[in-house]
């Protein structure tokens, strides 16, 4: 099925001008996609990620007028981003306390040296030191030096009461590996492997059956999207799929890349997306996100939609 990582996750915000200070402030990562939610144009869909807009280095959210998540089961729980070295995990723990950002301590955490904390909706975040593994380009204009800078996606981990039914729709329908399990407090994580490895091509599934079913809400986590590299390897995707009988969305062109949706067992909206076209399709470069961005198929209705929209 030729997936090779995480591409992006998407989550939910009430608060799209808080949201965006908070992760090109605080967080120093680049906004390099403003659009809109092609499916509700009244709502931002805001794209944050490293220098050049790099696939796997987006964390995206949708701006709702929500409540916030109520937490469980049936859920995406949280998200990790790389940064590399135990010093660079220091000098965020330090400057989460700086910002008054709610944070744990640095814990070793299957292997690797992890950081949890939460943006200011209540979204649940973590540092993990990736080793200098995976890809990740500075962005010259952060608040934060390159040597500690975001590089990129990590694990994400889900969380679900039962294993074995998402299990088979991850090995059998998704050609992921199930490289090894870890305890840690009252659950048992399990992590799957894509293409090479390494933790920007990790699922985290965490079985919790006493946890209530999750409610969506701000704070909380719509989708995740692993990639694959072009479009042959997407329609083989759409073709995995179907075989399997999972129901989907079918192909999708999102203009910047391709989608495809579907649920696993247990309800978690999963998607899968091309590398490119990319986000410099109808930016330049240098420019990315300083300006409300429309594919095609919108642009005629600009002005509308520009006047639905409050400013960030």
């Amino acid at each position: 099925m030729q997936l090779t990582g995480i591409h992006h996750l998407t989550a939910v915000t009430a608060d799209a001008s808080g949201n965006h200070a908070f992760y090109t402030q605080a967080l120093g990562m680049r906004l390099v996609k403003k659009t809109v939610n092609q499916d509700d144009v009244s709502a931002y869909h805001l794209f944050y990620g490293d220098g050049v807009a790099s696939p796997g280095s987006d964390v995206t959210f949708f701006d709702w007028p929500v409540g916030r998540e109520k937490r469980g089961t049936h859920s995406i729980v949280q998200t990790a981003l790389r940064v590399t070295g135990e010093k660079t995990l220091q000098w965020w723990k330090e400057r989460f306390d700086a910002h008054k950002i709610a944070h744990g301590g640095i814990v070793e955490r299957d292997g690797r040296l992890w950081l949890s904390f939460e943006d200011p909706e209540g979204q649940r975040l973590a540092l993990v030191d990736d080793g200098g593994k995976g890809d990740g380009v500075p962005w010259e204009r952060s608040s934060v030096p390159v040597e500690h800078q975001i590089r990129g996606l990590g694990p994400i981990t889900i969380s679900v009461p039962k294993l074995e039914r998402t299990a088979l729709v991850l090995t059998e329908g998704m050609d992921m590996r199930h490289e090894r399990e870890f305890a840690e407090a009252d659950r048992t994580v399990h992590v799957f492997a894509m293409g090479e490895g390494g933790p920007a091509a990790e699922l985290h599934v965490a079985v919790e059956p006493k946890l209530p079913f999750a409610q969506p809400g701000a704070g909380g986590v719509h989708h995740v999207a692993f990639r694959t590299p072009n479009e042959k390897t997407y329609l083989e995707c759409a073709e995995r799929l179907q075989a399997i009988r999972a129901p989907s969305s079918g192909p999708i062109d999102r203009y910047y890349f391709r989608s495809l949706y579907f649920r696993e067992p247990n309800g978690i909206l999963f998607e899968i997306a091309t590398d490119g076209p990319g986000f410099a399709t109808d930016e330049p470069m240098a420019t990315l996100g300083e300006s409300l961005a429309l594919p095609p198929f919108l642009e005629p209705r600009r002005t509308q939609i520009e006047a639905g929209l409050k400013p960030l």
